[in-house]
Order: C-alpha cells, then sequence, then structure tokens
C-alpha cells in the first residue's frame, strides 16, 4: 500500500492550489475532466478522504465516491452522445497508477472510436472548458 502524499496534484486541486475543469462536487467527492483524455468527456471522480488507493479508504469514503460514479456516468455520456461508459479504477504503478490519491475514470465510449492511451496526450484547455459546460448543462438539467 502506498502512503498518502498531502502533496499529490489532486490533494492541491481539493485545496484550491491547482486549477481543474470542474463538473461535480459534494462534501465528500470531486470530479473534473482528465487533462489526458482518453474520449471527450473523460472524467475522474476523486474522493476528499486522504487515500492514495482503494485499500487505504473507509468503506464509507468508497461508497460515497462509487455513489458519485454512478450519478454522473449517464449523464456524462449522454452530454458527449457517447454509446456506452467504461469505468476504470487503477492501484499501484504496475496496475498504471499515476496520481496517488484514489479516483475513478468515467470513459465515455462510441462506437467504432479509438480510445487514446492512459496518460496519453494533453487535450486542448479550451476543449475541457466548453465539454465540461456542456456535462455540467445537462448536470442541472
Amino acid at each position: 500500500m502506498a502512503a498518502y502524499d498531502p502533496g499529490n496534484i489532486f490533494a492541491k486541486m481539493l485545496k484550491g492550489e491547482i486549477p481543474c475543469h470542474k463538473i461535480y462536487e459534494d462534501d465528500d467527492t470531486l470530479a473534473f475532466l482528465d487533462i489526458m483524455p482518453r474520449t471527450e468527456g473523460h472524467a475522474l471522480v476523486i474522493t476528499k478522504e486522504p487515500a492514495a488507493d482503494l485499500f487505504a479508504v473507509s468503506p464509507k469514503g468508497l461508497a460515497k465516491l462509487m455513489a458519485v460514479v454512478q450519478k454522473l456516468s449517464p449523464k456524462i455520456k449522454q452530454a458527449v452522445g457517447a454509446d456506452g461508459v467504461l469505468i476504470q479504477q487503477f492501484n499501484g504503478a504496475a496496475a498504471g497508477q499515476t496520481v496517488f490519491h484514489l479516483h475513478v475514470h468515467i470513459v465515455p465510449v462510441k462506437e467504432g472510436v479509438a480510445l487514446k492511451p492512459h496518460a496519453g496526450d494533453m487535450a486542448d484547455p479550451a476543449e475541457l472548458a466548453m465539454t465540461a459546460e456542456n456535462i455540467r448543462k445537462v448536470l442541472s438539467a
């Protein structure tokens, strides 16, 4: 189990030290667009609990995190016109985890459109801002 680093990029987002394309926030979670998206609308949902991975979070924190993933996934799918949704969660560097703060990927999938690589190229910030706005509109409807 990795030790939690309170200086990780997601912890900094939670403290407001680093901006993000926020789509949702409540007392226990924050959701924002991945800056290296695999598809349009690729979002991350993070717990506000200081947990490096799935094994370090409390059962209550995990339940709240997954409830938000369940709530947001169909709305993100709708906002970007996807045909399905891939839910991913990595634990440890060997499994592909690059930020050691528990997070779940919501990856909208369109038939016939290939996924970009995990932790690939950075997206255009203006495109991310537009996608985030579209998702927030669907969430508020």
